[in-house]
């Protein structure tokens, strides 16, 4: 039991007998015949925001209405009772003579937690507050755990991200955070099937992994007896699909990564990939755009939005910065003036700068690491940072400009990252070398470098054509539109350590 007990609860000892005295009036009202729990529903047809924002159609009109009891003012022959439904909070008024005597007393005994159903008409009580004056109510769900005490609410946030059930039961703005992320997600399917995109699926277990640079679970098929991964990307699947003709597809899913937890990052975690045929990482660009900035107008009806203490302009128009210039601009070093690699190292590390053990000493090498160690945190406002050195982008098309560079831009909005897309690679070729150099690095001691797909390989070798693609991180997305501080806000049940 005590894993199960709330924050801000009286003492284990009250506790106990606030639990063993709920369990005690379930057992009378079995033992009378009124078993809640053998109710299987109730016809409502109105919520508490319904008739509070049509009060002048509605008055003394009859409704039934359904929720949970979360405040009740008990008297001799009327009460007064809070109740809250999915849609937000109303007043019950409670008179003995119109629920009957049986039903009044019984009433009494009810708790707060219990879920009730009433009928009832909607009137305005003398203090002006607009009330539901019931006519006859029914107990359809006990409540054996007493919720936690209303003045304070669930407040530890370990205890809300485990018992995230109380969380939405004891704090309203939780629900907003998740309404909003289902309709960022519905604008997202909205905007891409406007453009004649095809949402599809791929699988998420997999006999290799690929898509991106990270460490996989692990699990095992029993009767194949291999190992197998869980997806830590969609892109090989839905590129296969462009070889294959589908000429603009994306997929909402869940991505699992086997990394540590922080507020950016949790371990399962959900991605829209997109991808489209005779376009480029400009044309995604312009999707990202797009998405970000008209769901933001739909859902908020304004552009401006705060998160992280920042107030963000996403009024469409986003700046783009190649990683060459954001490094100039933001750590002084001008690597478009630097040729030589060991002079580009030498340049890194004159303000600090050093790259992983396991990175050639390179000239993109250098810039990257440049760019994430002293410019990333101090990007703002929406920026584009685009053509990635190709030692970080071993998908991604290089640049006919500079070989050294690739077509590939990540979206930044208050030093976190939001997207990532690509001018895909298409030479299969190539991508062979490129997966080999993976294979390098994986010798070295790197378990997030890209394994080799020999049947994505096959699959180029048909003939993939010009292609831009993209992932949105949803997660993230969301935490800037409720202006939340960890993901840990927008993600309804986020991994957590067990209990001891």
């Amino acid at each position: 039991m005590e894993q199960n007990k709330p924050q801000n609860q009286a003492p284990e000892q009250d506790f106990n007998e606030i639990v063993k005295v709920r369990r005690e009036k379930l057992a009378n009202l079995k033992e009378a015949g009124n078993d809640p729990f053998t109710i299987t529903k109730f016809d409502f047809n109105n919520d508490s925001k319904n008739i509070k924002d049509n009060f002048e159609a509605l008055e003394g009109q009859s409704v039934k209405i359904a929720g949970r009891i979360v405040a009740r003012r008990i008297m001799g022959k009327a009460s007064f009772v809070g109740l809250k439904d999915t849609s937000g909070k109303i007043q019950l008024y409670v008179r003995r003579d119109d629920v009957g005597e049986d039903v009044y007393a019984g009433f009494k005994k009810w708790d707060i937690g219990d879920i009730v159903g009433v009928e009832g008409f909607v009137f305005k009580t003398q203090t002006g507050e607009i009330s539901v004056h019931a006519t006859s109510i029914t107990l359809l769900s006990k409540s054996l755990l007493p919720l936690p005490e209303k003045f304070h609410g669930l407040t530890n946030n370990d205890l809300r991200f485990r018992q995230r059930y109380v969380d939405l039961i004891m704090n309203d703005d939780v629900k907003r955070n998740f309404v909003i992320r289902s309709k960022f997600i519905k604008y997202i399917r909205s905007y891409l099937d406007n453009m004649n995109y095809i949402e599809v699926e791929t699988p998420v277990l997999n006999t290799i992994v690929g898509g991106a640079a990270a460490r996989p679970f692990i699990t095992h098929h029993n009767t194949l007896n291999i190992p197998m991964y869980m997806r830590i990307a969609t892109e090989l699947p839905l590129k296969r699909l462009i070889v294959g003709g589908m000429d603009r597809v994306y997929e909402i899913g869940r991505i699992f990564r086997n990394e540590g937890m922080d507020p950016k990052h949790n371990p399962e975690f959900t991605t829209v990939e997109l991808y489209q045929a005779y376009a480029d990482f400009h044309d995604m660009m312009d999707i990202a755009e797009g998405i970000i900035s008209g769901a933001a107008k739909e859902i908020h009806g304004t552009y401006e939005v705060e998160w992280l203490g920042e107030k963000i302009d996403l009024t469409p128009g986003w700046r783009r910065l190649t990683m060459v210039d954001a490094v100039k601009e933001y750590a002084g070093i001008d690597f478009g003036a630097i040729t030589d690699d060991a002079e580009a190292v030498k340049a890194a590390e004159s303000i600090g700068v050093e790259l992983a053990d396991t990175a050639d000493k390179t000239w993109g090498n250098a810039l990257y690491a440049c760019f994430d160690q002293r410019v990333e945190e101090k990007l703002i406002q929406p920026t584009f940072i685009t053509m990635y050195p190709v030692e970080v982008s071993p998908l991604t098309k290089a640049s006919p400009e500079d070989p050294r560079l690739t077509e590939r831009f990540e979206l930044f909005i208050c030093h976190s990252e939001l997207a990532n897309a690509y001018s895909e690679l298409n030479d299969p070729i190539v991508q062979r070398e490129r997966f080999m150099k993976q294979l390098e690095l994986r010798e070295r001691g790197d378990d997030e470098a890209e394994m080799l797909d020999e049947d994505f390989l096959t699959a180029m070798e048909y003939g993939m054509p010009p292609t831009g693609g993209m992932g949105i991180g949803i997660d993230r997305v969301v935490m800037l539109l409720t202006n939340s501080d960890t993901v840990r806000e927008v993600i309804l049940f986020p991994t957590m350590k067990p209990l001891d």
